[in-house]
């Protein structure tokens, strides 16, 4: 197969940012992707109605003339957030999920939930309504090893909270373990996954082998390659609870290559080819399709998108721009380490 046409992708997990960065990154996701996922940690983070009817308008504002994109609003979730003001703005559709950082999780997560029991009414409230959370799955006691936060996070906080709130629909985000593969699989409704697309080209050598390579450290960070391995047989089966949610999060160059680097890889502008090598090499290009543009609207309770997306497979290894200027400074595009031999025809 050398040309397919999917329908138009979603990206159930997209980080925007603000201001400059917002700007410069926007037409790279709308370029391929109809909807989007956006996530709340903003300075400060998005925690109220109003904060995502306005976050909603300065990225509508932001798009570059005659581009259809639908950004899906989140709200960050807190020990404060309140009850009535989420289901009003989920109720309303202003909103489509909350999403829950266990504070000092990743980047801006300084605002998310220390005390899991203080969300309760919130998380009750949610389940009535039919309203997702998406998890950033980690905890982020100093004594539990990184590689092993996502495995820990499960048995100790998501489990008791699925099983304390029933009917609750949850999400766990950028999953990167066969753990979190394992977990998913073993329940029969109400629980999905995002995956990302670097995570299925790098394990956690690809950071730390031969040098320490500030553009493929994120959170949760890449682990070892059997669960690399886990994550590419999930996303290519036929299992419609994985879907795409790239987690693109841009950075300033300056502040990824610093003492102390930001977390995150910047994903929008390549996604779509690099998915179409990963599901040609695992001989499942027909699931592509599902992955990429029809089972997070499933899981979400919306329609499919209308339009299509072309991508051709080309005889010779495709070059993407290395990087994204903006006038702040450059943003470097993810190298997925390998050739890719798929680029997007039509879009």
């Amino acid at each position: 197969m050398t040309k397919i046409t999917l329908t138009r992708p979603d990206d159930w997990h997209l980080h925007l940012r603000d201001g400059v960065m917002l700007k410069a990154v926007l037409p790279e996701t709308t370029r391929d992707f109809d909807r989007a996922l956006i996530m709340p940690n903003l300075v400060p983070p998005v925690v109220s109605a109003k904060d995502a009817a306005l976050y909603k308008r300065r990225i509508l504002d932001a798009l570059p003339s005659g581009t259809f994109f639908e950004p899906k609003m989140t709200l960050y979730l807190t020990e404060s957030t309140n009850a009535d003001d989420l289901s009003s703005a989920y109720k309303e559709g202003l909103i489509t999920a909350l999403k829950l950082y266990p504070a000092g999780a990743t980047t801006n997560s300084a605002s998310g939930v220390t005390n899991f029991d203080a969300i309760r009414p919130v998380l009750e409230k949610m389940a009535e309504i039919g309203c997702p959370l998406c998890v950033h799955g980690e905890v982020t006691d100093p004594s539990v090893d990184i590689f092993d936060r996502e495995a820990v996070f499960i048995e100790r906080v998501l489990d008791p909270i699925r099983q304390k709130t029933p009917g609750l629909k949850v999400v766990m985000e950028h999953i990167t373990t066969k753990e979190g593969v394992e977990y998913v699989k073993s329940v029969d409704a109400g629980l999905a996954a995002t995956i990302t697309t670097h995570h299925l080209f790098i394990n956690r050598n690809h950071i730390l082998a031969g040098g320490i390579r500030p553009h493929y450290y994120c959170l949760p960070v890449a682990k070892r390659e059997s669960h690399r391995l886990a994550l590419r047989e999930a996303a290519t089966g036929a299992d419609p609870r994985f879907f795409l949610g790239t987690d693109s999060a841009p950075h300033f160059d300056h502040l990824k290559e610093a003492a102390c680097g930001c977390a995150g890889c910047f994903t929008a502008t390549n996604t779509m080819p690099l998915l179409a090598q990963v599901f040609d090499e695992e001989g499942a290009l027909d699931k592509l399709e599902g992955f990429t543009s029809l089972n997070g609207a499933a899981f979400y309770g919306l329609a499919p998108n209308t339009g299509t997306l072309v991508l051709e497979k080309t005889n010779q290894p495709v070059k993407f721009p290395e990087a994204l200027a903006t006038p702040e400074g450059q943003v470097t595009i993810f190298d997925p380490a390998q050739p890719i031999f798929w680029r997007v025809f039509q879009s």
